[in-house]
């Protein structure tokens, strides 16, 4: 399997830059995913790659071939897309021995290949039946058995769940995940589910607004973001965001009756009178934290395990707070949400980081 490199990489549609200036490295083997909002460049920059879209400027390498104007079809990549794309008149076997027997590839390799790819994605049963025929579960495992005949150099995945149902979308990332394991493959994934890049990736690179904000292990990007834009999209529910006023060591809360939470390591790096953000999240409120806060529940999620609640304090707007049993809290409930002040992290006005 060969690595990708993206190096300075731009993209506009007339006046308007799409992708701007993109420096990347995607490792042999690596399963890498591009996750943000709509309308970041995620599917843009997976395109780029697979040569559906042209660039502006900068280079593309796969493995050590530089790529920029190189035929799709020649850069040794295999897409799986949103929707499944698949010949509804073919077979299953059909449908993944296409792109072979288009190739010229000879009869027996070609149904020797289609059998190895039904083995890895359990499809054997169903190679004589038609797409019609199929679950979407089992449709989607049919695109990926297309590409994998293929024996690319890397894979690309753009969005391939989306259509699937919540139950369906769980035992899809087990397979992908599975057949990432088996193959050995290098893989690039595009999806605006974080919960998919958090699973699923050894690497996330989270964009917005055409620029990369940060890329690091699904760990690395909850425990460490660089700034609040990926402390905010990274973990679910996402953070919480308490806004406040630097005095006398520690940060006086817009709302909560002027409560104060302390500012810890980054005491020495702020002055009195500098307006800070706190983050909190849901996960990382539980009971005998030193500090608190107390509010008011609004809504109440009762999810079995765990329970969420979204509350109201002071007219601030909604935090919501985890709880690994709240069966006791209903809407109107007043109660203290207490943590560990060492959980907070904290952001300028900017968004930046401060550590």
């Amino acid at each position: 399997m060969s690595g990708v490199q993206l190096k300075g990489v731009r993209k506009s549609f007339g006046a308007l830059e799409v992708i701007k200036g993109v420096d990347l490295e995607v490792k042999p083997r690596e399963f890498v995913v591009f996750v943000g909002p709509s309308g970041c460049g995620k599917s843009t920059l997976l395109r780029i790659i697979a040569g559906l879209e042209s660039i502006t400027e900068g280079d593309i390498v796969i493995g050590d071939r530089i790529v920029n104007d190189t035929d799709p079809s020649k850069r040794g990549i295999a897409m799986v897309f949103q929707s499944y794309a698949l010949y509804p008149h073919m077979t299953v076997r059909e449908n993944m021995g296409f792109a072979l027997r288009y190739a010229g590839v000879a009869k027996p390799e070609i149904e020797r290949q289609v059998l190895e790819a039904a083995r890895i994605l359990e499809l054997e049963a169903l190679l004589d039946r038609r797409p019609k025929e199929l679950s979407g579960g089992q449709r989607q495992r049919v695109a990926i058995g297309r590409a994998i005949v293929r024996h690319p150099e890397v894979f690309l995945f753009d969005e391939p769940l989306s259509n699937l149902d919540a139950e369906l979308r769980v035992h899809m990332r087990i397979e992908i995940a599975r057949l990432h394991k088996e193959l050995q493959a290098t893989i690039i994934y595009v999806t605006h589910d974080q919960v998919e890049a958090m699973t699923l990736a050894d690497r996330i690179v989270v964009l917005r607004d055409g620029i990369v904000e940060q890329v690091g292990s699904p760990l690395e990007l909850y425990d460490e973001p660089d700034n609040r834009f990926v402390a905010g999209f990274i973990g679910s529910p996402k953070m919480n965001f308490l806004e406040g006023t630097v005095e006398r060591g520690a940060l006086k809360l817009d709302g909560y009756g002027g409560q104060s939470v302390p500012l810890g390591a980054v005491k020495s790096k702020v002055v009195d009178g500098q307006r800070l953000i706190a983050g909190i999240r849901p996960e990382h409120f539980s009971k005998g934290g030193s500090a608190r806060l107390t509010v008011t529940a609004e809504i109440v999620e009762h999810l079995g395990g765990e329970t969420f609640v979204y509350a109201g304090h002071g007219g601030r707007g909604v935090i919501t707070v985890g709880m690994q049993d709240g069966r006791g809290v209903k809407p109107g409930h007043k109660f203290d949400a207490s943590f560990d002040p060492a959980r907070l992290l904290f952001f300028g006005e900017g968004g930046e980081r401060i550590r």
